[in-house]
């Protein structure tokens, strides 16, 4: 883990306390960190799905 230096606004970290249910800052980042990289691989799963079962021209004469 790394130790960085930041400015965060208080009454928005009050707020994301409030709502994560956390009780220090460390935690508080830490659990909005976490949410937002599982949000990004279920988007990215999910756009995976829609490549993998998509119904493609078959492109093998293309070169030709």
């Amino acid at each position: 883990m790394t130790k960085r230096l930041i400015d965060i606004d208080d009454e928005t970290l009050g707020a994301a306390r409030a709502e994560l249910g956390t009780s220090t800052i460390e935690d508080t980042v830490n659990e909005a960190l976490r949410r937002a990289a599982a949000g990004r691989g279920r988007r990215i799963t999910a756009a995976l799905d829609v490549l993998a079962n998509a119904d493609l021209d078959d492109r093998s004469d293309g070169w030709r």
